[in-house]
């Protein structure tokens, strides 16, 4: 087992990250480069990374790139190995202009940002049920892009299907066009357009079906997890699974790692910057930050502003002060973000209330 402690001057780590070999760096308090490796990227080759930085002194802390890609093993390694691990982005292009590109630069940058205190990120845990729910959610969010691909396919080949087939489906809803597709025949003779085309419906109709129990089966074994996982957020009025699901998984199993509910509203990219011109003095959001918990916050505003009444009741105060809907929305999104990022990092038993709304800037 690896000593978590050793003798010898301070250093800092930096890995540049790939999926078959890491590329390691060690740097002195001073920032002089003492030594860089590369390793392979396996169980044994993380080990004897971390061994191979410790016999350069003590190491203090390691930036490793792509904690959420190829980083990710490795970031879990070394932090159970007692190693503070910091999440680096990878060089800008207009620093590699500059600087040039190779695995040895990338990693010895990853470590002076670190050193530096430029990269202070820490890299969510990987290890809980929210990483279970992230990974499941990837598998629905595949197959529900899938079954929308094939409805599409079904439309377009029943708009020039032969008329009698037209006809035999023609203003039926969707559940009940596929069950009809799914019992076409064919029949002999796929040489023929009309033949040929009943097949590739009914061949469409059933991946339909199947893609629909898959969906089903993972909605069921996503619920409990979500529950489980984001108890306080469920509370909140206008989540439900779908946007539960996204917000933990884009936090990650240590929300505590956001250090206030500003941090969050930066990870999800809604929190605004000043946007002033001349005599107009305004803000808007920061399109930095994670798409994918921007649109569960989407949704969640959305929802408010069709069945909440206090929201309703603020959009219209709002609007009489000036403000258009799509900044109206973006006080909405800072707000929700508030508090998502309560319940996110509340205890289970700690109840959630809703405060006031209260105008963002």
């Amino acid at each position: 087992m690896t000593s978590m402690t050793h003798d010898g001057p301070q250093i800092t780590g930096g890995v540049d990250t790939h999926d078959l070999t890491h590329h390691a760096a060690v740097i002195d308090p001073v920032g002089r480069h003492p030594a860089d490796r590369e390793f392979p990227a396996t169980i044994r080759g993380y080990r004897n990374l971390l061994d191979w930085m410790r016999t350069h002194g003590t190491l203090v802390a390691a930036g490793v790139e792509g904690t959420g890609a190829c980083g990710a093993e490795l970031a879990r390694v070394l932090t159970a190995a007692g190693v503070t691990v910091v999440d680096v982005d990878r060089p800008d292009r207009r620093t590699r202009r500059m600087k040039g590109k190779s695995d040895p630069i990338d990693a010895y940058a990853a470590a002076t940002a670190v050193l530096s205190g430029r990269a202070t990120g820490i890299p969510r845990s990987r290890d809980g049920v929210v990483e279970a729910v992230r990974v499941l959610r990837t598998a629905r969010r595949s197959a529900v892009k899938a079954r929308t691909q094939t409805m599409n396919q079904i439309r377009g080949l029943r708009v020039a299907a032969p008329a009698m087939l037209h006809e035999q489906v023609a203003g039926l809803e969707r559940a009940a066009l596929i069950r009809t597709l799914a019992r076409l025949r064919p029949g002999d003779g796929l040489s023929r357009p009309p033949a040929a085309t009943r097949a590739a419906l009914r061949r469409l109709a059933r991946r339909h079906q199947a893609l629909d129990e898959e969906i089903a089966e993972l909605d069921e074994e996503i619920g409990p997890l979500v529950r489980r996982a984001a108890p306080a957020l469920l509370e909140l009025f206008g989540v439900g699974p779908e946007t539960a699901g996204q917000l933990p998984a884009s936090a990650g199993d240590n929300p505590e790692r956001m250090r206030s509910e500003g941090a969050f509203a930066h990870l999800a990219g809604v929190a605004p910057i000043p946007a002033p011109s001349g005599r107009t003095h305004r803000h808007r959001l920061n399109r930095g930050g994670g798409r994918a918990a921007d649109n569960a916050l989407h949704t969640i505003v959305l929802t408010r502003m069709r069945f909440n009444a206090r929201t309703r009741a603020y959009v219209e105060r709002r609007t009489k002060e000036g403000l258009n809907k799509k900044d109206i929305m973006r006080c909405l999104k800072r707000f929700v973000a508030r508090e998502v990022h309560r319940a996110l990092t509340s205890t289970p038993t700690e109840p959630i209330t809703q405060t006031d709304l209260t105008p963002a800037a």
